[in-house]
């Protein structure tokens, strides 16, 4: 079984600066893997540790940094790493995004059964990626996945958590889902995990390899226009009451 973990990297909240264009500027931040992504790395590590003949490819497209974040990954487990880096991807918004990631899969890893993304970015928080990734490459998707129940006869089932409660789907691979934070622990790497992850090669793709319309990707591909971006303001109106002026109140509210 063939899975492959979209993971992407994302600005330490405290450290958030923008560009000319009002897009987040990435290159040269202190960045980690995006939380719910986390988790989708834990799912597909799970995935391996119960079957039989599981190789876990991750891929990011982002800047050169990036590959810090593909390098944990592979320390944590995973067996590929893949980063999709091309300035003439930069200032993408979703569509472009999923567009691009999706080429880059069909071109170079077509043979997978399962694509597991983290559900929401926390430098975005749109949930669109994983979704328009799947209709990109024309596969049944599950969103807001609590866990997988099973994959039994390339079948997958897995609850999905719903404002009404949780529902049980069953959907054919290849497939993608968009993993939940889960109620799990997310492991940690280990020595010989560090050791593999620094003699592993991350493959690169660019612009050129691709052989995508220059129109439709990053900036120029992005039909999603930021106006304003601001950190917004917090005003905080705190009265402090001591014991005795607290009890004085309370016997006045009985009287």
């Amino acid at each position: 079984m063939k899975i492959i973990v979209c993971i992407k990297q994302v600005p330490d909240t405290a450290d958030i600066k923008w560009t000319k264009n009002n897009t987040l500027q990435r290159k040269g931040m202190d960045s980690v893997i995006n939380p719910f992504d986390e988790f989708a790395l834990e799912t597909a590590l799970q995935i391996k540790d119960e079957l039989k003949n599981v190789s876990i490819r991750v891929i990011s497209m982002g800047p050169k940094q990036a590959e810090n974040s593909l390098k944990e990954a592979l320390a944590l487990g995973c067996d590929e790493a893949s980063i999709i880096c091309d300035k003439k991807f930069a200032a993408a918004d979703t569509i472009a995004t999923s567009k691009t990631i999706a080429t880059a899969i069909k071109k170079n890893f077509s043979d997978f059964d399962l694509i597991i993304c983290g559900q929401f970015a926390t430098d975005g928080d749109t949930a669109q990626t994983g979704p328009m990734l799947a209709e990109n490459l024309n596969l049944p998707q599950i969103t807001y996945v609590r866990k997988i129940i099973s994959i039994i006869d390339n079948e997958i089932t897995a609850e999905k958590e719903t404002d009404y409660g949780i529902e049980t789907l069953k959907v054919k691979l290849p497939a993608l889902i968009c993993i939940q934070k889960g109620d799990y622990n997310i492991r940690s790497a280990k020595i010989g995990g560090y050791i593999y992850a620094q003699q592993k090669e991350i493959s690169q793709i660019d612009f050129e390899s691709l052989e995508i319309n220059e129109d439709s990707i990053g900036l120029k591909g992005s039909p999603t226009y930021v106006s304003k971006a601001f950190r917004p303001q917090t005003e905080h109106n705190v009265q402090f009451i001591s014991v005795e002026d607290m009890v004085q109140i309370l016997k006045g509210g009985q009287e």
